[in-house]
């Protein structure tokens, strides 16, 4: 059998065109598919870098692991990180709120460029400082009182 030289190499370069084409569409994410789910107080467009590090700050501050706020998937045995599984992590975003609203209040404390507290202000290390639950000492009652 003989085949035409030219529409040999027509086809081998429209079959590899295509190819590329599919491969590079395979591996583009959709523009509407976002990088993290199920962000509440944080802000939508945060980069993995900027993830990371918001995450281990809280994590130092706690003293705790990320398993302290997110869940495992039984199934696959990765990290559920959109799983609202575990209470402490939507008491984690009140206590987030809860800073913002005090920093707005009553330090006017400049933010970074993910809005959060960059330099005074409280933040979870002001009252936790590395323990998961931190101490309570009542107030001291006033004399003839």
């Amino acid at each position: 059998m003989f085949i035409n030289k030219k529409a040999f190499i027509t086809i081998g370069l429209l079959s590899s065109v295509v190819l590329t084409s599919m491969v590079t569409l395979k591996q583009e994410k959709p523009a509407e598919e976002k990088l993290f789910k199920n962000l509440k107080v944080l802000p939508k467009n945060i980069t993995k870098d900027q993830m990371h590090e918001v995450m281990e700050e809280w994590e130092h501050a706690l003293g705790t692991k990320c398993s302290f706020c997110h869940v495992r998937d039984t199934a696959t045995r990765k990290m559920d990180w959109a799983s609202d599984a575990k209470p402490e992590k939507e008491m984690a975003r009140k206590m987030y709120k809860m800073t913002e609203m005090l920093n707005k209040k009553y330090f006017h404390a400049k933010k970074n460029e993910l809005g959060m507290m960059a330099e005074e202000g409280v933040n979870c290390n002001s009252c936790h400082r590395g323990v998961e639950h931190p101490e309570v000492t009542p107030a001291h009652k006033a004399e003839g009182k």
